[in-house]
């Protein structure tokens, strides 16, 4: 289960913690023996697996979970130091880990059960869902164990084995949930993880004995992901990036669209791929809305993840600080309004200097429009642009106006017009008078660049399951 064996390459991946750029932890990258051997166990100890009761994968499934509850203020400090999430927060995601994965063990007896169809006279026909085989799951550091559960609980209740290569950034996730399954007693080869550089995993998923690879990253990964696999015929579930909007209109409680809305989009520092990245906002309440959203955005408390008080934390790397940075001058270039300045955050010198410059004051930009990059192009960090609209068409003609279509939030107080407006958006999921939240029985899925496939909800065993029909001709059956 563990990631063992002599690594004679004698390569090494370091997560450098945001919070002061020191190596936090560094692992050995599996050499390419230790890979395939690994891969060949999985393959092997699938066929025992899936001969397995539900019901028997299931009680292995909660009893990980009651192991990796016992971790949490461990999983949570480990969290906050690899990536940056503010300690305050850091625990909810054992909390959505545990959920979502009690989500899918409820919903798998119905999900995986035999699909029956109507009497035939001297026949017996059904469909069975048959799982895949070995399932490879690449996990992004983001929300590490949030998107790894998506895919791990549901192929094992399936019937698959799971190999997890986690993030370079969160390579101690990977770990945790290999140390839940092993005292929880899964079988040897059923759970395991590797840690891998790109090249590795490529050879990974066009490794002929893994059978389904689900992907969750940027859309430059994902595109790596799909060549990897070109002519191998196997089956990819890829959850990518998002530029998710938020439409206010002139009917909304908007105190309360104030709070989603600025939730939604500076929460984890912006680094969310359902995050709220662009608001339209009817130009009746326009101006309410900036001002009480750049109150809002003022009263973050800026600093060290791992300090209690702390609100809003580094981006998980200098870079992708720089990035953001760079979007929202352009945007001033171009005519682009700033209502958050640095001397609100006079705390920010002296965090960069510790840091190497991971830390970003939180920004809102009006006057923004399309011809921007910060409203075009992923950000994932702690900006939002706001921009007027006079009308519903117009707000839906500037949310579907994207590469990506995750999810979009429509508030307003009638439910009837958000329902029309939200079937003409070209996202996965709508929703109305909040954003930025995963439930778990609904289908998690998204349009154009944001991906392909659906996990969770019953429909997510269907990526991870093969329907395999039986006709049986009885005895005297006439056809």
């Amino acid at each position: 289960m563990k990631n063992t064996g002599q690594n004679t390459e004698e390569n090494t991946q370091a997560c450098r913690s945001p919070i002061n750029g020191a190596i936090y932890v560094e692992r050995p990258l599996a050499s390419r023996a230790l890979m395939q051997e690994c891969i060949e166990r999985a393959h092997q100890a699938q066929s025992d697996w899936r001969e397995l009761p539900l019901a028997q994968r299931q009680d292995f499934c909660r009893n990980m979970l009651r192991h990796f509850a016992a971790n949490e203020a461990q999983i949570a400090e480990e969290i906050c130091w690899q990536m940056g999430r503010p300690i305050r927060y850091a625990a909810g995601e054992v909390k959505g880990f545990i959920e979502r994965a009690e989500t899918m063990i409820e919903l798998s007896d119905s999900a995986l059960a035999d699909i029956p169809l109507a009497d035939k006279a001297g026949f017996k026909r059904l469909i069975k869902r048959e799982p895949l085989g070995v399932v490879f799951v690449v996990a992004p550091w983001n929300y590490p164990y949030l998107t790894a559960v998506n895919s791990i609980v549901p192929a094992l209740l399936a019937g698959n084995t799971v190999i997890l290569k986690h993030s370079a950034q969160t390579p101690l996730c990977a770990e945790r949930i290999a140390e839940a399954f092993e005292a929880a007693g899964l079988p040897q080869g059923v759970f395991q993880y590797l840690h891998l550089d790109h090249a590795q995993v490529a050879e990974c998923v066009a490794n002929p004995l893994v059978n389904h690879i689900a992907f969750t990253g940027s859309v430059s990964g994902g595109q790596h992901i799909e060549r990897a696999a070109a002519g191998h015929f196997k089956s990819l579930g890829l959850e990518l990036g998002g530029k998710d909007a938020a439409y206010v209109r002139a009917d909304a409680d908007l105190d309360l669209a104030v709070e989603a809305v600025v939730d939604g989009a500076f929460f984890n520092s912006g680094q969310s791929c359902c995050g709220i990245e662009r608001a339209y906002v009817h130009e009746a309440v326009y101006d309410a809305f900036i001002e009480a959203a750049v109150a809002a955005v003022k009263g973050y408390q800026v600093g060290r993840p791992d300090k209690p008080e702390t609100t809003l934390g580094p981006l998980v790397k200098p870079a992708a600080a720089r990035f953001v940075q760079g979007q929202i001058d352009a945007a001033l270039e171009q005519g682009a309004v700033a209502h958050i300045s640095n001397t609100d955050f006079p705390q920010l010198r002296g965090l960069n200097e510790e840091s190497g410059g991971a830390y970003l004051a939180p920004q809102l930009l009006s006057e923004v429009d399309h011809s921007m990059s910060v409203m075009r192009d992923e950000s994932f960090g702690p900006v939002l642009g706001v921009q007027k609209v006079c009308s519903d068409d117009e707000a839906v003609g500037l949310i579907n106006d994207s590469d990506l279509g995750l999810t979009a939030a429509v508030f307003s107080q009638d439910e009837a017009q958000a329902m029309m407006i939200a079937e003409r958006l070209e996202v996965g999921t709508v929703f109305m008078n909040r954003c930025d939240y995963l439930d778990p029985e609904l289908a998690w899925t998204g349009v154009k660049q944001s991906g392909k496939g659906c996990t969770l909800s019953r429909l997510g065993f269907e990526s991870l399951t093969r329907p395999k029909s039986f006709h049986f001709k009885l005895n005297g059956a006439v056809n």
